[in-house]
């Protein structure tokens, strides 16, 4: 890679889970959760890790089911994806490709507002979202998906390894060096990104983990957190694996990988530079 990809760090969405938190449910501090979403400049177009809530989540609510009221989804126009791209004097049509971490309601949300960009996840995470079993119909709302986009479902069983993450496979048509890194538990199909800034690697790790607490070494986990995990994990035992491998990742790469996920709020301002 020549030149080193740009990279924007967006805030895309506020959620104030205040019911989960007065149970012990979800983490307390700093007292609200973020959608922590990327912008890349790509040689060819524009590329965006997970949209957040979007513009159709802000005029219908109800659309996202009763997994809004759970979440405290504070819903702002000007957070979603596609007002954050026309902020940085961006434009939108430009996103050329999206890659999702799952498609939860809060990462998926603002798909339908980049209509011609190709859709790159983990392919046992699309063929769950369609499925829809169980508890996934709170999870999974297909209205975000309901323009028909174009999917890119990526199989990891004969991928690339990337920093011992054996089952990652390359995406070679980003215009960027990018690994789709398999981390399921939170959701059958979860993956983290990692992608070559061109001074190390950084590791968009979804919700594989909520507090960095968790990958620390040792780990701490909150009751509340460890709570949160089993009522919201697919699979809670290849959660709690997934997050002990990211802690030897920070641990033992940590001068040149940059790990974070997707709702730390103190994250996300620290990479903003605030």
């Amino acid at each position: 890679m020549s030149t080193p990809p740009r990279i924007h760090h967006l805030d895309c969405g506020t959620m104030c889970p205040h019911g989960l938190v007065a149970l012990g449910l979800a983490p307390r501090d700093p007292g609200h959760l973020v959608a922590h979403c990327l912008l890349i400049e790509a040689p060819d177009g524009l590329v965006l890790v997970d949209t957040g809530y979007g513009t159709g989540d802000v005029a219908t609510p109800r659309r996202l089911g009763p997994a809004r009221h759970l979440l405290g989804a504070r819903l702002d126009p000007e957070q979603t994806a596609v007002a954050r791209v026309r902020a940085l004097g961006l434009d939108p049509a430009d996103v050329r490709h999206v890659l999702i971490t799952h498609l939860d309601l809060d990462h998926a949300g603002g798909l339908g507002d980049f209509p011609n960009a190709t859709v790159h996840l983990h392919a046992p995470e699309l063929e769950a979202a369609r499925a829809r079993r169980g508890d996934a119909k709170l999870r999974y709302r297909p209205a975000h998906w309901a323009h028909g986009p174009r999917w890119a479902p990526h199989a990891t069983g004969d991928g690339d390894p990337w920093r011992g993450f054996e089952r990652a496979r390359l995406l070679e048509d980003v215009g960027v060096e990018i690994a789709l890194v398999p981390l399921p538990g939170h959701s059958a199909g979860h993956a983290g990104y990692a992608i070559d800034t061109g001074a190390g690697w950084m590791l968009h790790a979804g919700d594989a983990f909520l507090h960095p607490d968790e990958i620390a070494s040792p780990p701490r986990r909150s009751r509340g957190l460890r709570a949160y995990h089993r009522i919201n994990s697919d699979d809670h035992r290849l959660l709690r694996e997934n997050a002990g491998r990211l802690g030897e990742l920070a641990r033992d790469h940590g001068a040149d990988v940059d790990v974070f996920c997707s709702h730390d709020a103190v994250a996300l301002r620290r990479r903003q530079g605030a």
